[in-house]
């Protein structure tokens, strides 16, 4: 049997199970295509709350991912160029900071950063278009696990109404996803206008990422454009603020990284980046 023939198998099993899974949605009616399929499949996924799943479907599923990353293209740090090689720069940390233009969830690195929300347990809205939604679908049902399984010893120690604060960090598994962990971060929402204090909050989301990296031996990581998509921080001073914290902080830490990549996913940032670095 060829692999996409086990890639079609392992959809179909997948559907019907977490269609079982689901209760409500028990009785979905899914199309023919496979992109129907795939539609349907992340759906259910990405409203499941977090609870125990047998573990022979845990299974198929991974295999499902682990094969569906592959077929992406993992893409490895040794791919990777860094600033120096690749556009010349003789900024001081040139040969350890990189731009790299594409999606997050093919980088076989040590960590991705994710830009969540309060609530850490990934985005519910069916096949959202936010990076919260993209890695959670990537990964596989275990990261909400996760997550949930972190945010619920938080709740024991601070309270029931616990939420994750603006600018730390949480690390979790990787899973699925070609890297080996997902980095937490809730940035700060801008609402009417910029604040200093919500520039604070972005730094700090950046210092709490590289801090929990540093404590965890992660050496390679790589930031998304946190706060620029939902949470309408303005993404000129966003870069602006990922580049002077990464660069301040690789001053005392320079040791502790092999590469800190800047993730970015539409070309008005990567010009940005490229300017700035």
């Amino acid at each position: 049997m060829g692999q996409l023939q086990e890639q079609e198998q392992r959809l179909d099993y997948l559907i019907e199970k977490f269609k079982e899974d689901s209760g409500e949605y028990r009785n979905l009616e899914v199309g023919d295509t496979e992109a129907e399929k795939r539609i349907a499949l992340r759906s259910l996924m990405n409203i499941r709350m977090p609870k125990s799943m047998n573990d022979e479907i845990v299974r198929v599923q991974d295999e499902f991912l682990q094969t569906d990353a592959e077929e992406k293209g993992i893409v490895k740090l040794a791919d990777i160029l860094t600033i120096k090689e690749q556009y010349g720069s003789t900024q001081p940390f040139g040969d350890q900071i990189s731009i790299w233009q594409g999606d997050i969830t093919r980088l076989g690195i040590d960590a991705i950063v994710n830009a969540a929300n309060s609530q850490m347990l990934g985005c519910f809205v069916p096949c959202h278009k936010c990076i919260d939604n993209a890695i959670h679908s990537a990964a596989g049902i275990e990261l909400r696990a996760e997550c949930n399984h972190q945010m619920n010893q938080k709740k024991m120690r601070y309270g029931s109404r616990y939420e994750e604060p603006t600018g730390q960090a949480m690390l979790t598994k990787g899973y699925n996803l070609p890297a080996k962990y997902v980095l937490h971060t809730v940035g700060p929402i801008v609402g009417y206008q910029l604040t200093d204090a919500l520039r604070q909050d972005l730094k700090n989301c950046y210092e709490s990422v590289l801090n929990c990296c540093i404590e965890n031996g992660v050496r390679s990581v790589a930031f998304c454009c946190i706060s620029t998509g939902e949470f309408h921080f303005p993404n000129d001073e966003a870069a602006k603020i990922a580049v002077e914290t990464v660069n301040s902080f690789l001053e005392n830490h320079r040791k502790d990284f092999d590469r800190v990549i800047f993730n970015v996913f539409k070309d008005a940032d990567r010009d940005l980046y490229e300017k700035l670095l």
